[in-house]
């Protein structure tokens, strides 16, 4: 019976990697973060309604005729 090895390409050492890439947040840094900006049109693409999925239940985040944004369970 033979032995087959499996060799893999070799990842860069950490510190071979620019800073950013082995930034790796602690719990503290995570919650003091400031929050993501994201466009509603880039949410919405289009669409007037968009499901957001969260702990098994479904919001329903629906733009209005008067462009207003109303987000029900």
């Amino acid at each position: 019976m033979s032995t087959s090895v499996l060799s893999l390409p070799s990842l860069p050492q950490p510190s071979l990697l620019p800073e950013r890439a082995v930034h790796r947040p602690t719990l503290v840094s995570t919650l003091a973060r400031e929050p993501r900006h994201v466009a509603s049109h880039a949410l919405l693409d289009g669409a007037r309604e968009l499901v957001i999925q969260h702990q098994g239940g479904e919001y329903h985040l629906r733009l209005t005729r008067n462009d207003k944004l109303i987000l029900t369970k």
